[in-house]
């Protein structure tokens, strides 16, 4: 089985890319949850040339990437999982669920630090909320993350089927909770018991600050549960709520390639910041949203 992962691990990423991505694309037209408010074409154009442009430069800066990084570490033998000798079915369980929390705290960490939130914000300034915005950042910060990942890996011991499932897991999950898609109440409250729903990340791409600094998880929901950064539903309800970021509503600079590139350049640390707690929740959160 890792021999397969290994071998095959290229289009093994591919696939469950292109497959989760068309599975998405095509539920969002029979099934939306919210109307888009600017061109799909424009949207999906830029933000997928950001896409290639990110895979280019990875793999210029990183030729190994994280599956090389796994490799060495397991020959060599570092991290805590090699050193207590974990049996590998457990360290990949424990590899995985870890690296996820990582990813949790990576996330609440680029909202906290304005520097970091310059590079995050061209995540959240997608005016419209699809499957195209799960994979819309910054190429500075997909090389921080990485970086951030290749630590993981390092101090973990992460074994390479862990590290391959995990990118999998991660970029199928970014896809899918990105999804312009209606799920069924129903279905929607079971399936975020466990992981991070369409309508709960949703609430996170609000242009209020509060709600926007809520539901960071990406795959596993407890983390926001355990830590005190889950909001159930979005005060004005997910078909009426404003997406992006206030102060930056200009198309051009925010859904067409150039400003998009130059939007971490642009504005002041100050406008904004997950620790300026200046929010004041309101009656209507407890109030049934649509």
């Amino acid at each position: 089985m890792t021999d397969f992962l290994i071998d095959h691990e290229v289009a093994l990423r591919l696939g469950a890319f292109f497959t989760v991505f068309a599975a998405m694309a095509i539920w969002e037209v029979v099934s939306p949850r919210r109307l888009l408010t600017v061109s799909k074409l424009m949207r999906w154009g830029n933000n997928l040339t950001l896409v290639v442009l990110n895979s280019v430069i990875l793999r210029l800066i990183f030729p190994l990437a994280a599956v090389g990084v796994a490799t060495f570490v397991e020959s060599a033998g570092w991290g805590l999982l090699n050193y207590y000798g974990i049996p590998q079915w457990i360290a990949v369980v424990v590899a995985i669920v870890v690296m996820d929390f990582v990813i949790y705290l990576q996330h609440v960490l680029v909202h906290a630090v304005p520097l970091l939130w310059r590079l995050h914000r061209v995540h959240h300034a997608d005016m419209d909320y699809d499957v195209t915005t799960g994979t819309r950042f910054h190429p500075i910060e997909i090389v921080l993350s990485m970086l951030i990942k290749f630590s993981i890996i390092v101090v973990l011991g992460a074994p390479v089927v862990a590290v391959i499932l995990f990118e999998i897991i991660l970029n199928a999950m970014a896809m899918f909770n990105h999804g312009n898609v209606a799920l069924p109440q129903s279905a929607d409250r079971k399936l975020r018991h466990w992981i991070v729903t369409p309508d709960m990340h949703r609430v996170h791409h609000s242009v209020e600050d509060d709600e926007t600094n809520s539901n960071f998880g990406f795959n596993l929901s407890c983390w926001d549960r355990l830590f005190g950064t889950y909001r159930d539903q979005p005060r004005a309800g997910h078909t009426a709520m404003v997406i992006g970021i206030y102060t930056y509503r200009d198309t051009k600079q925010v859904q067409q390639l150039p400003g998009i590139l130059l939007l971490p350049f642009v504005g002041h640390d100050s406008e904004y910041a997950i620790n300026r707690r200046q929010w004041q929740d309101k009656e209507s959160d407890k109030k049934p949203l649509k």
